[in-house]
């Protein structure tokens, strides 16, 4: 009898996961269950909608789950359908791959003001997110403050200053497309507890910042070393010398020469959000960097904002019938290893760290612990049991060729030059859906 796997969540991990899978057992049943109508996870909701190119890792997903081997039960939440327990009883084997789709807390007085969002909360909003989709950010500010230094806060603050004509050929809903074009928004701050050198944005996404039509990139050139430093591999410093290059022509550039600005802000510790119900300010404690972390050195500032963008990191949260590690955020596992026949992969195993194929290995490693733990035989009735279950429970599951009518539409319904026109309310999917069965 064939191995049955069940892989809960369908973003890079998963995927990769299934993908490995079937390359090291060619007679494995994999099921990829998701609780959302929708597949592919970070790819569809966490990457920006102007880098149409970084989505491309979803053909070869889609390839995937197009496999005879493979099905997918999207619209299926583990926890409310059904319990991890009795999806453990269907399946030889159940991989935890739900990722992390919250926000870690700054930790500091006022972060609960209102205009204080978190970059998970905000990236999920703009990329139409179902959860996300009614928590309209509040734009009516001239200065956002962005707390990070890495991809994510670089994503956020380009998508904030890109014109409507930048924006025009990608697939940000409407509904986040008007509050933000319309927005009187003309300078934005990213500021780094560390310096220049430590940031952990990637060269393309900081080169990118130097070419928008209506917003010029600022950068202290005070802030800026004369060279790298320090012990790190030679991929690492090369990363961080082509930074510092680029960030020494940012800092050349001049205020006036565009309505709008990013400012490049190093060296500052958040110590307080300030205002009344609603943020008015950002206090700042300056920093210095030893032995790579950042000191504080008593001397403080503040910088006026209306908005405040948290982009310190995400968080997963616990998995009901798993255990959790809250200190690190993560399921407790062994290389993986959760529990007899349980397994975890990507941010749910080590945490929300790396880019998207950071979780190719993961996916490797898993495969391998589940034909070394189980061989390549199975005896557990895998989907037929989920399906009895979910039908006798009355619950309605999206498969694959639902998800490609659901796609299609998405397609068939841009605006010309845009990729898609995203559905994101639960309805909608199902009116689709609906309409099709009743055309056919």
């Amino acid at each position: 009898m064939a191995l049955s796997v069940a892989i809960v969540g369908s973003g890079p991990a998963g995927f990769y996961t299934a993908d490995s899978l079937l390359k090291a057992d060619p007679e494995c049943r994999i099921d990829i269950i998701d609780r959302l109508p929708t597949p592919y996870g970070l790819i569809r909701f966490g990457v920006a909608p102007d880098h149409e190119k970084t989505k491309n890792v979803m053909r070869g997903f889609a390839r995937t789950a197009s496999d005879d081997r493979v099905h997918f039960y999207g619209d299926v939440d583990i926890g409310e359908a059904l319990s991890l327990d009795e999806l453990r009883e269907m399946y030889d084997a159940v991989v935890l791959a739900v990722g992390a789709a919250h926000d870690r807390r700054l930790g500091i007085p006022g972060e609960d003001k209102a205009g204080v969002v978190g970059s998970a909360s905000f990236v999920n909003w703009y990329n139409a997110h179902p959860d996300f989709v009614d928590r309209t950010p509040d734009l009516d500010t001239s200065s956002v403050v962005i707390i990070g230094a890495g991809n994510v806060a670089i994503d956020v603050a380009r998508v904030l200053v890109k014109t409507p004509a930048e924006m025009a050929a990608t697939d940000l809903p409407d509904y986040a497309a008007r509050p933000i074009h319309g927005a009187p928004i003309s300078d934005v701050y990213m500021v780094a507890r560390r310096g220049p050198v430590e940031a952990k944005f990637t060269n393309v996404e900081l080169r990118e910042m130097g070419h928008l039509e209506q917003c010029v990139p600022q950068v202290a050139a005070a802030d800026l070393p004369a060279e790298v430093t320090g012990e790190m591999s030679p991929r690492d410093r090369r990363v961080r010398e082509k930074n510092l290059e680029t960030l020494r022509a940012f800092s050349e550039r001049e205020a006036d020469e565009m309505p709008k600005r990013v400012h490049f802000v190093f060296f500052a510790s958040p110590v307080e959000i300030l205002g009344g119900e609603h943020v008015e300010a950002v206090r700042f404690e300056r920093t210095r960097v030893e032995n790579g972390r950042a000191v504080g050195t008593g001397e403080h500032y503040e910088i006026a904002c209306g908005l405040v963008v948290a982009a310190v990191g995400y968080l997963s949260l616990p998995v009901d019938g798993a255990p959790f590690d809250h200190k690190q955020g993560v399921v407790v596992n062994e290389e993986g290893r959760v529990g007899p026949g349980l397994y975890a992969v990507g941010w749910i195993k080590r945490g929300p760290t790396g880019v998207i194929g950071t979780n190719k290995p993961d996916g490797r490693d898993a495969a391998q612990q589940i034909i070394d733990d189980l061989g390549a035989g199975g005896g557990k009735p895998g989907r037929e049991g989920l399906e009895a279950l979910l039908r006798a429970r009355g619950r309605r599951w999206v498969d694959l060729e639902d998800w490609q009518r659901i796609e299609a539409a998405e397609i068939a319904a841009a605006a010309e030059g845009a990729p898609r026109r995203k559905l994101y309310r639960h309805e909608d999917f199902l009116a689709v859906l609906d309409e099709q069965r009743a055309a056919g």
